[in-house]
């Protein structure tokens, strides 16, 4: 991320932001991609926004990388935490706000550690919950649009009532049923201890800090280009996803945070285009300016069966509730990775 993404995300706050001033905010899954864009928010707003800072305590099962600590302008308001979600927490300091983010994202990562997965979806999930029970907090819980499952086509776009289309005994289930139980446990702690826990079920986010070995398709496909390698598009790539750029990813979440409903469950993502795998590399293209090596292939062994062949959220509720509305194009959003890929991939397979 740079200074441009970070002021998109202070813009699309606007005055919210100040909600924030003097307060202290609880992050799980610091480390992690989306972790490291929260950090990068908060410390921008403290240095150039909020009249007092928010003092953040940035929580991980892995020891915040110097890169990391290196990026923060403000460390004395960032306080990191090194501990494994899954385990018991023994947090005395007074908290304002959490965002539970800890888990365990990708396909190939939550297939190869399936009870870490639904360990710290389960237990990782309740002990934030009891912090903010604890502390009045208001605290945001990250599920994720894989709870819908393969939507019926009648029901994509898909809004947040759609009950999902998943199965319990799977590859997938790990994760599926842990984002489930998560919401199943901000839906009881809101409705019977009055915790403002909010989900936000996120759509396809993408762009700077994601690992080269994600192994998710953006990442899949920016390092073949840096290695000008063939772009593997997995079955017959006319499966269809939205895509979300990072910073209206993050000011979709900060709103959820700061105005959604307890035990309500928000989409943030975009909707435009809902583009085929073979119309994002099309799309590629274009932002390069040159064609790419590509072929189809079959999906690798560490890769779960029975992806879902659309994802497109409806973003009704968000934008009435939350005032969200996604601001950059997929095309310049696409730039902005391809450009953070290029410097920082190094294109090995």
């Amino acid at each position: 991320m740079d200074s441009t993404d970070l002021k998109d995300i202070a813009a699309g706050l606007g005055g919210e932001a100040r909600a924030l001033e003097g307060k202290t905010l609880l992050l799980t899954g610091s480390v992690g991609f989306l972790g490291r864009w929260f950090v990068g928010a908060v410390d921008f707003l403290n240095a150039q926004v909020l009249a007092k800072p928010c003092r953040l305590l940035a929580l991980d099962t892995v020891e915040a990388p110097s890169e990391v600590r290196a990026s923060v302008t403000r460390p004395g308001d960032i306080t990191f935490i090194h501990h494994d979600l899954s385990k018991a927490l023994d947090l005395k300091d007074h908290v304002d706000f959490a965002v539970h983010m800890a888990g365990i994202a990708s396909p190939a990562y939550y297939r190869a550690k399936p009870l870490e997965t639904l360990d710290v979806s389960f237990f990782g999930t309740r002990q934030v919950l009891d912090l903010a029970k604890r502390d009045g907090a208001r605290m945001l819980c990250f599920s994720s649009s894989e709870i819908y499952g393969d939507p019926d086509p009648k029901f994509v776009p898909t809004p947040e009532t759609y009950r999902g289309y998943v199965s319990s005994m799977g590859p997938r289930s790990c994760y599926d049923e842990g984002k489930r139980i998560g919401e199943t446990l901000c839906y009881i702690y809101a409705n019977y201890f009055k915790v403002a826990a909010v989900v936000v079920r996120p759509f396809n986010v993408y762009g700077p800090g994601m690992k080269e070995k994600d192994y998710r398709v953006l990442p899949n496909f920016a390092s073949a280009i840096k290695g000008d390698r063939q772009l593997l598009l997995y079955g017959d790539g006319r499966q269809t996803r939205t895509y979300c750029y990072a910073t209206d990813g993050l000011t979709g979440f900060f709103r959820a945070l700061l105005k959604g409903r307890g035990g309500e469950a928000y989409n943030i993502g975009n909707t435009d285009p809902e583009i085929s795998i073979n119309d994002l590399v099309t799309t590629i293209e274009k932002v390069l300016g040159r064609p790419v090596k590509k072929e189809f292939a079959k999906y690798p062994d560490h890769y779960p069966p029975d992806e879902p062949n659309r994802r497109c959220p409806d973003l009704a509720k968000a934008k009435a509730e939350l005032g969200y509305t996604p601001r950059i194009p997929l095309a310049e959003g696409l730039r902005r990775f391809l450009a953070w890929t290029d410097k920082n991939y190094t294109g090995a397979s």
